[in-house]
């Protein structure tokens, strides 16, 4: 087993993006993790292991020349260990609650209740099967784990923080927002109703064919959300029709154990369709939910 130090870098256009520095020691480290984990595929197969002391899914990002944000993209970062954290929280009141508070239809958040909540990271893994042809082709190895597992782990990244056991949409408190007809209506009603709380419509989550048929050219609402600085992470974690809204970067925080591992492994039944050599990527982050009256999930009536 190894392990890799190293923070953000540039892209590689060769094997996977570079790492440029260290930073404990300041030194140039120039191998990727797919190179990484090719070195040590090499010197033992059965056993490969290479363990990094940072998130393999913020500090590289294969798709670098073709830009794209991520569900963690949307969420400012907490460094945090494996074990669970407090944090404070704000929950929406019941009616007979709200009634009492003062000046409430004009401020709806100051009816809201105050406390504390808990979360963790949990891990999130990725899965590949070998080429055989791979094998003693450390270069060939590289790129694919660079190009394939860890846009693989993207992909479960999203899904882990947008609809997992522990994901955005797991929360019982983030309403849901029903829309009849029009799914551009309620993408816009929802902006309007995290304004309505004091808060500011920050991003979406949206599914591509939402985003390609309702908001890419067709007329300037995309040029607009950009212009108000609206982030849009496209995914398939959410339906087509739904979209998540909120103000992303105020209401919650994305909680980052800042460890990876890319190793062999035996992946669980049903990963594939067929036996063979196979390499799984891990890493450990949640979700502290702080507002979770500042997210809606737009949804059909």
């Amino acid at each position: 087993m190894t392990t890799a130090s190293a923070p953000p870098a540039s892209q590689s256009p060769a094997s996977g993006p570079p790492v440029t520095g260290s930073p404990v020691s300041g030194s140039p480290v120039t191998r990727s993790p797919g190179e990484e984990f090719a070195a040590a595929y090499l010197a033992d197969p059965a056993t490969a292991e290479v363990r990094f002391d940072f998130t393999i899914t913020d500090a590289f990002q294969p798709t670098k020349e073709r830009p794209r944000v991520t569900v963690r993209n949307l969420f400012r970062k907490r460094m945090v260990d494996l074990d669970p954290v407090r944090f404070w929280c704000e929950r929406r009141p019941d009616a007979a609650e709200a009634a009492t508070v003062h000046e409430v239809q004009l401020r709806r958040e100051a009816a809201f209740r105050f406390g504390m909540a808990q979360a963790g990271v949990h891990p999130v893994r990725a899965w590949v099967q070998l080429p055989a042809e791979l094998a003693e082709d450390p270069e060939g190895l590289a790129v694919f784990v660079d190009y394939r597992l860890l846009v693989r782990l993207a992909t479960a990244e999203n899904q882990a923080l947008t609809i997992g056991e522990h994901g955005l949409l797991r929360h019982p408190e983030i309403a849901k927002l029903p829309y009849r007809h029009d799914w551009l209506t309620g993408l816009l009603a929802a902006c309007d109703e995290i304004e309505q709380t004091g808060a500011t419509p920050h991003a979406m989550i949206v599914n591509p064919r939402d985003y390609y048929t309702h908001l890419l050219g067709r007329g300037s609402l995309l040029a607009d959300l950009t212009r108000n600085g609206v982030q849009i992470s496209r995914t398939r974690m959410v339906a087509p029709g739904e979209a998540v809204v909120g103000d992303f970067a105020m209401a919650a925080r994305l909680l980052d154990a800042g460890r990876s591992a890319i190793r062999v492994a035996v992946p669980p039944p049903g990963t594939f369709a067929t036996d063979g050599p196979a390499v799984c990527a891990e890493i450990h982050e949640g979700l502290a939910i702080h507002l979770p009256t500042h997210f809606f999930h737009v949804v059909p009536a």
